[in-house]
């Protein structure tokens, strides 16, 4: 399987790119707020992939975090979602918008995205609301372009327990190791993010910790 393409973008569509890498051009389909973080013709670029096989249908989607490649996944194993959905709602909230929605049960911010409808955003909240303390957790760093012209390569997958320090990784685990479990924790941090973007571990954990606390 095709799990990371480095190339130069061949041209631009709609809903996807070219990505001409060793005389071979590959189309790779990405979500709206992907398209608009990747470069113009010419410019070289690098996606975690992810192949759609079908008996009729090969499809190539494209990512620039290992985060939105693993929330794509995990929404195409929601019954009603298939491709389409899942990448229009990948464009229309991002990964860590659709992380702290689960997080916090927030279906409605789900039902932003064309094309969902409430059944189904309650859905994704429903079935992935176990999943959302590992997943934000996961590096969220658009890939770095290599020098090679020759990449079609398989990423590295780090484990969760390596991913890159970030201030709402320390947080969850902080509160794990207080005894919290994971959804609340999950819950309590997307919380303090949400109302405080941009704040320091210290400060994640400390106001997480006045929300977790017995009234």
């Amino acid at each position: 399987m095709i799990g990371k393409l480095t190339g130069r973008i061949g041209y631009r569509g709609s809903d996807h790119v070219l990505i001409e890498t060793s005389g071979v051009g590959y189309l790779v389909y990405v979500s709206e707020r992907t398209l608009a973080a990747l470069p113009g013709p010419g410019e070289r670029v690098s996606v975690y992939t992810d192949l759609l096989v079908r008996e009729d249908l090969l499809q190539l989607f494209g990512f620039t975090t290992l985060a939105e490649k693993e929330w794509h996944r995990l929404l195409m194993s929601v019954q009603g979602i298939g491709a389409k959905a899942s990448m229009a709602i990948l464009g229309a909230i991002g990964p860590d918008g659709l992380a702290q929605a689960i997080a916090l049960g927030d279906w409605s911010a789900v039902k932003a995205a064309p094309g969902v409808g409430p059944k189904i955003a309650q859905r994704v909240v429903n079935e992935l609301k176990d999943k959302a303390p590992a997943m934000m957790v996961l590096p969220g760093e658009p890939l770095a372009e290599t020098l090679a012209d020759d990449a079609v390569v398989e990423p590295v997958v780090q484990p969760v327990a390596a991913a890159a320090s970030t201030a709402q990784a320390d947080a969850l685990s902080a509160l794990g190791n207080l005894g919290y479990g994971p959804g609340e924790a999950a819950a309590a941090v997307a919380e303090v993010l949400r109302e405080t973007p941009g704040a320091e571990a210290a400060d994640v954990i400390r106001l997480a910790l006045k929300r977790l606390a017995p009234a």
